[in-house]
């Protein structure tokens, strides 16, 4: 970051002046791997598929394994009781933890199924 004002002040030929103390690194470190329009596409344990959307998505640097999500959408597909039923998901915010494959869907969560099921719920945590 430093690198690119001295560079840009040499371009441009005017001296730029930031305080460090307005650079908040915790945020450009936190948050370095950002997706948008983010979509991951797989199959649960049982081999049944999944799709979950992002409107935009990151990955933290010293934390890899988690994606979080926000305006997060997306079908899963089960069996109960020997009938296929697909939940149509939506959540403003949510974790996709890919090692123990959890999502973790929080705030206004909405799960509606084709069997007529309904979750209205502020968290939600899924299995694959």
């Amino acid at each position: 970051m430093i690198a690119a004002l001295v560079a840009g002040a040499l371009f441009t030929k005017q001296l730029l002046w930031t305080p460090i103390s307005t650079i908040n690194m915790t945020d450009i470190v936190s948050k370095q791997f950002r997706m948008t329009g983010a979509s991951f596409v797989g199959t649960d344990k049982n081999g049944e598929p999944f799709k979950i959307h992002a409107k935009t998505g990151y990955q933290e640097y010293d934390n890899p394994d988690i994606v979080f999500m926000d305006g997060v959408s997306g079908r899963i597909s089960r069996v109960n009781n020997g009938q296929r039923v697909t939940d149509d998901i939506k959540a403003r915010h949510g974790k996709y933890n890919r090692i123990r494959r959890t999502v973790t869907l929080l705030g206004d969560v909405h799960v509606d199924s084709s069997n007529g099921d309904k979750i209205r719920t502020d968290e939600l945590v899924i299995t694959l």
